[in-house]
């Protein structure tokens, strides 16, 4: 069965821009975890970078650079998903020669990729796109093709959260007194 959000997202057929509410999703990286995008925003900025195919020259330089600036992200609390139509074992044999911290999303349906619209005509890979979601999953940021093999834009895209903002969140979780 379909996901309303995925049928919603076929329907539309449009790139997400800067600004517009980005679509929601739930997946499942390499390793079987889940991710769902409404859930992830509210504990940081996520970096959902879509690329065409594991071990080819701009997709390894774009997540091997990723991968030496993931300490960055992290310090913004920020999350990245690597997405391609890759293969799941391709994508662990990617990521394992990448050393990579972050988690990598097979999509060979190309449901992720057909609900971001970030498909190529044709071939069943996705166009390169990085998208920096924020808070309520607006869109801060968007790079495709070449402006997204380095990550440096997309991570200085990333919101620091207020440290007021996880002060008060954290003192409404503490017992009363």
């Amino acid at each position: 069965m379909l996901n309303p959000m995925l049928v919603a997202g076929f329907l539309m057929g449009a790139t997400p821009q800067v600004g517009e509410v980005a679509p929601d999703f739930t997946v499942k990286d390499t390793s079987g975890k889940s991710y769902t995008l409404s859930e992830m925003v509210k504990t940081g900025p996520v970096i959902l970078a879509f690329f065409p195919k594991a071990f080819t020259g701009g997709c390894t330089k774009e997540l091997a650079a990723y991968t030496e600036r993931y300490a960055d992200l992290q310090k913004l609390d920020g999350q990245l998903l690597a997405v391609s139509t890759d293969a799941a074992q391709d994508l662990v044999k990617f990521k394992e020669s990448l050393k990579a911290p972050f988690a990598f999303v097979p999509d060979p349906d190309a449901t992720l990729t057909n609900l971001y619209d970030v498909k190529m005509p044709v071939m069943n890979l996705a166009n390169r796109y990085t998208f920096v979601i924020g808070e309520e999953r607006k869109i801060l940021k968007v790079d495709e093709g070449k402006d997204a093999i380095d990550p440096k834009a997309a991570i200085a895209a990333c919101p620091l959260r207020k440290k007021a903002d996880a002060a008060a969140k954290d003192a409404s979780k503490a017992p009363a007194k």
